[in-house]
């Protein structure tokens, strides 16, 4: 034994000590883990409240049942039995893997006479078994609890257990009392009651808080049709119940909208019972009584008053009657107890259109304004005489609806709809048989045998043969249309053959002049701002002056088309004068003057309806020739294709807003979710729902279709003419054709680069077009110095194309067009909005900031 050394020995003695506690956990840890597991259990009921809200009954039974898993979880440590020494040794030999049994050797002692001899023998085997005692380790616990818990469902309790230790700190959180404490029922709180009634919000009138110190002593109240009552119950045993009964006296019960549960607990007692607040709401539709009670007891009670929302009335205040320009005018009345919300007229035919007639055209859709705040009367004036339906006998109705819906109409009215009149008689025929195949597409036949008779000896008939090939181009279309989509755009060809036949581009003028008008007119009814005021009336300028240059052009082209005077008062007015008339306008609507400005801005338009009378009465015909028929069509399908590519970019920067404001909200509401009071205010974020925007996206497709197809009956035309179209020409209609496929599939980046390259495409075949046409001019005059005089006089003193040379196809003077200007205000005014909003990044303020450069 000396031999092993007092070393080893004390080695061996801590191995030993740590290999019996190992043994000691190993045994004891899975008769425990019962009971900790049935403890925890106990602990996670308590926490988590449980306890208080079961019956002392439910209580007791629980509290039996855990004292019963506890008893059964405690059996097996009966069974517990400490490790002897020979099982640690045995333990230590099998941990190391050491063979002859070195440990216990150490310990063991002779069996019988203790000679010399074998004493030395036993000594000698004791040292050389403790030489192989140097590295011992002892063996960690292996309490083999996976191999009886396999699924590890004794994780769940310690996950349990920290949940309900955080939750015992909330209000709601129990204590390990609760299951050794009877319930006591506590006081039942207080009832707070507050009842208030909304009026509809376009009443204007506030709400009727009637709870409110200052009408507590009032129980009836006069209230409008349609106020909805509301009624908050705080407190009280929960069972209380609102009735509301009217004249006849049928009791209505009221259903609380909800409950939240509330649980109230009084300092140094037992918790009280739950009590809630309960929500009621009721609309009133007529006089009555509501009345708050809880089991027999009368809480509260109210009367009611409701005022009735009586339908508008609306009525003519004048016979409609046709303007001098051809717009529909219309004098009403309209009265209502709140205002109406909306009006509108409602056409009708009273022509016999036959069982069996299918007419293309709905009737002729015309909103109503408004009369202003403590007004009766007002006026509306719309151009209906583009529609199919001008001319045509009607019966005329105006309607008018209030915000709560109730529809009133006023009596009827018979009147033939205005309609353009045409004193050119090819043109005359043309709109007829449009009005013709419009009113009814079974028609179609007889159309069909008047455009032939018409055509059939084109020497005879036409002065002008790009008006034949016109109506021959129509005819075309309307022997391939098929549907009624296809027919529609026949009936819209015609009407442009019909302009181009009678007036040419002095329409387009016509109607920029009446939109700005308009656009004004409707600015100042609404309050605009002075700066939206100073943008209309740089329009209206533009307008007047393009509209009093297409009449002065068109006199000096025909001196039978003088230019008729322009009279106010019986005065003459010129130029100046027109000009100081606008300065007055601008002036008196920034100044608030609005009434004296929409008086002189009804004047104007009056004095204008007059001069396009005096010229309409005047026209007498005055044919084009062909090349400038074709350049004016030309210009007229680039001056479209521009419109189209500007709609189609608005549609997609309108489409990325709504995405990119989606995704901004959804982010503030993440980081607005613990800040009350910074909601959305109402009404933001409004724009096109997805149905809208696929129907603006067909709408489009379907006229840039249009436009490929006049393109390719212009380049028919140009080639009946001898003129063989450039490769500008091909271009533009391949890449029209690739506008309208990503239109189709819903994608307006695509779609816009193909519009601007097909517009450039136009651009290119128009520079080769006129030079053909040049060219033709200078073979026809023989190469004469007058032609060369000619050509230098096509460009005024400021070197501007003239208007009798055709359009300006944009490649002589780089100005930025109305709508680039417009639309570089819109997209500062973007910035402008984006950089004010507080939320944006601190990265992107600095770079918007950049882009105004305003640091």
């Amino acid at each position: 034994m000396a031999a092993s050394g007092p070393g080893r020995l004390e080695r061996l003695a801590g191995t030993r000590f740590a290999t019996r506690i190992a043994m000691v956990t190993e045994r004891l840890w899975p008769l425990v883990l019962p009971v900790l597991l049935v403890a925890g259990l106990f602990l996670v009921a308590s926490w988590f409240g449980l306890f208080r809200l079961l019956p002392d009954a439910g209580r007791y039974a629980a509290l039996a049942a855990f004292g019963l898993a506890a008893l059964a979880a405690l059996y097996p440590l009966r069974f517990f039995r400490l490790p002897t020494d020979r099982q640690v040794d045995r333990r230590i030999e099998t941990a190391n893997t050491l063979q002859h049994a070195p440990v216990s050797t150490q310990t063991d002692r002779l069996v019988g006479a203790d000679d010399a001899f074998s004493g030395a023998l036993w000594r000698e085997h004791q040292r050389r078994m403790a030489e192989k005692l140097g590295q011992l380790a002892s063996d960690t616990p292996r309490p083999r609890v996976p191999e009886r818990d396999p699924w590890g469902l004794r994780a769940i309790v310690p996950l349990l257990l920290v949940v309900a230790f955080a939750y015992s700190s909330s209000p709601y959180g129990g204590t390990m009392s609760d299951a050794f404490r009877a319930h006591v029922a506590g006081d039942v709180p207080p009832v707070r009651i507050d009842a208030w009634v909304t009026p509809p919000p376009y009443t204007g009138r506030a709400p009727i808080f009637m709870t409110a110190e200052a009408n507590r002593n009032q129980t009836a109240f006069s209230v409008p049709e349609g106020s909805a009552v509301s009624l908050r119950v705080t407190g009280g045993l929960g069972d209380e119940t609102l009735t509301y009964a009217g004249r006849d006296g049928v009791a209505i019960a009221i259903d609380p909208e909800g409950t939240v549960a509330a649980t109230t607990e009084q300092a140094g007692a037992a918790p009280a019972r739950p009590s809630g607040t309960r929500q009621f709401a009721h609309t009133l539709g007529g006089d009555g009584a509501l009345v708050l009670k809880s089991g027999e007891t009368e809480l509260g009670g109210w009367t009611f008053s409701v005022t009735p929302d009586n339908p508008p009335v609306i009525a003519f205040a004048d016979e409609p009657k046709r303007a001098v320009n051809g717009t529909l005018e219309l004098a009403y009345t309209i009265e209502d107890d709140y205002g109406a919300a909306s009006a509108r007229a409602i056409i009708e035919r009273r022509d016999d259109p036959g069982s069996d007639a299918r007419p293309l055209y709905a009737a002729p859709e015309m909103g109503l304004s408004l009369p202003r705040r403590n007004a009766r009367e007002a006026k509306t004036s719309q151009d209906l005489t583009e529609h199919p339906w001008a001319g045509v006998e009607t019966a005329l109705r105006l309607a008018a609806v209030d915000a709560a819906g109730q529809e009133a109409f006023s009596e009827e009215r018979r009147l033939r709809l205005p309609e353009r009149p045409f004193s050119n008689p090819l043109a005359r025929a043309v709109v007829e048989q449009r009005r013709v195949l419009a009113l009814d597409a079974n028609r179609k036949p007889r159309v069909l045998d008047l455009m032939d008779a018409i055509t059939i000896r084109p020497e005879d008939t036409f002065t002008n043969m790009s008006h034949y090939l016109a109506i021959r181009s129509a005819r075309s279309r309307l022997v391939q249309a098929q549907s009624d989509d296809q027919l529609r755009e026949v009936v819209d060809y015609l009407w442009e053959i019909a302009l181009g036949i009678e007036e040419g581009d002095l329409s387009a003028a016509e109607r920029r002049l009446r939109a700005a008008q308009e656009a004004l007119k409707n600015a100042i009814e609404n309050g605009a701002s002075d700066e939206e005021i100073e943008q209309l009336m740089a329009e209206l300028r533009e307008a007047m002056q393009e509209f009093l240059r297409e009449f002065a052009e068109r006199a000096a082209r025909d001196p039978k088309m003088a230019m008729p005077e322009m009279q106010m008062d019986g005065q003459e007015l010129r130029q100046s004068d027109i000009d100081r008339m606008l300065d007055q306008i601008e002036e008196m609507a920034k100044s608030g003057m609005r009434d004296q400005a929409q008086q002189l801005l009804s004047q104007l338009q009056d004095m204008m309806n007059n001069l396009q009378a005096g010229r309409q009465q005047q026209q007498q015909g005055g044919q084009q020739s062909e090349m400038r028929q074709q350049m004016d069509q030309l210009g007229e399908l680039m001056r479209r294709q521009q419109e189209m590519m500007n709609e189609t970019h608005r549609l997609d920067q309108m489409q990325r807003g709504q995405r990119q404001r989606g995704q901004n909200r959804g982010e503030q509401r993440g980081e607005q979710g613990q800040q009350p009071g910074h909601g959305q205010q109402p009404g933001q974020g409004q724009g096109m729902s997805p149905e809208e925007f696929a129907e603006a996206l067909r709408q489009l497709q379907e006229g840039q279709g249009q436009l490929q197809s006049q393109l390719d009956q212009l380049m028919e035309g140009l080639r009946g003419m001898g003129i063989e179209p450039g490769e500008g020409f091909g271009e533009a209609g391949e890449a029209m054709g690739e506008a309208g496929s990503a239109l189709g599939e819903a994608q307006g980046e695509r779609a816009v680069g193909e519009q601007g390259r097909a517009l450039e495409a136009l651009r290119r075949g128009a520079q080769d077009m006129m030079q053909q046409m040049q060219q033709a001019q200078q073979g026809d005059q023989g190469g004469s110095g007058e032609g060369g005089r000619q050509q230098s006089s096509d460009r005024d003193p400021l070197g501007r194309p003239k208007a009798t040379t055709g359009p300006d196809f944009g490649e002589s003077v780089q100005v930025p067009d109305e709508i680039d200007v417009q639309r570089a205000r819109e997209i500062l005014e973007a910035i402008r909005k984006r950089l004010g909003d507080a939320l944006s990044p601190e990265l992107e303020r600095q770079y918007l900031e950049r882009l105004l450069d305003i640091q």
